[in-house]
């Protein structure tokens, strides 16, 4: 039976999906390891179904300034996929690639906030071709869309495009672990309802 809000998921459903992104969030490191030139791991993904403002308030709250990296899905999946990127994770990036840190985000230069798109990019991208590999579906990717904002106005797009269907959101997200020390990075995934009965169903999990 297909589901009509992301809260209808049940134990098994539940379980796939942080398959899914157990492996879709490894592939994402390794992408990142090679990137930076040294050893990144993935903490145990957490997927989480939760109301707008409580998914706002798990990635830091709504007034902290972050830098989000957003791409839409569309063919056999529709959605939309962000990278929250905190200043603590783009110095990780900017020290390895660029052998500098910054403060505050209004330091970012042209090339490296190209950077940060470019690595924003790779790990959606490595997630969803993860994705694609596990469940047969076709998925395409629009440009990536970059921006520093607080995190309250980053989230207001999947609010905006999803809110009329659903007031919950679907999240998989995790922390790397670098040189033995955890950076937060969160890879936010939200497909639309059709898209996720229709993943279900791909992953053998539902007849709906």
């Amino acid at each position: 039976m297909a589901i009509k809000n992301y809260d209808e998921l049940n134990s098994l459903e539940l379980d796939t999906l942080r398959e899914i992104g157990s492996v879709g969030t490894g592939n994402a490191a390794t992408a990142l390891s090679q990137m930076l030139g040294r050893t990144v791991r993935i903490t145990l993904p957490e997927v989480r179904i939760m109301g707008y403002n409580e998914a706002i308030e798990w990635i830091g709250g709504p007034e902290e300034i972050t830098a989000g990296v957003l791409v839409k899905m569309s063919g056999q999946l529709s959605g939309i996929m962000l990278s929250v990127q905190p200043l603590e994770f783009v110095n990780t990036v900017l020290n390895s690639t660029l052998s500098r840190t910054i403060t505050d985000y209004s330091e970012l230069s042209e090339m490296e906030n190209s950077a940060l798109v470019e690595v924003g990019n790779i790990m959606i991208s490595t997630f969803i071709n993860a994705l694609s590999g596990l469940s047969g579906m076709n998925v395409n990717l629009t440009v990536p869309a970059y921006t520093v904002d607080m995190q309250g106005a980053i989230l207001a797009v999947p609010m905006a495009e999803y809110g009329g269907q659903s007031d919950y959101i679907m999240t998989i997200g995790g922390n790397f672990v670098s040189e033995n020390k955890e950076v937060p990075c969160r890879l936010l995934m939200s497909p639309d309802l059709r898209s996720l009965n229709a993943l279900l169903r791909r992953l053998g999990v539902s007849d709906g």
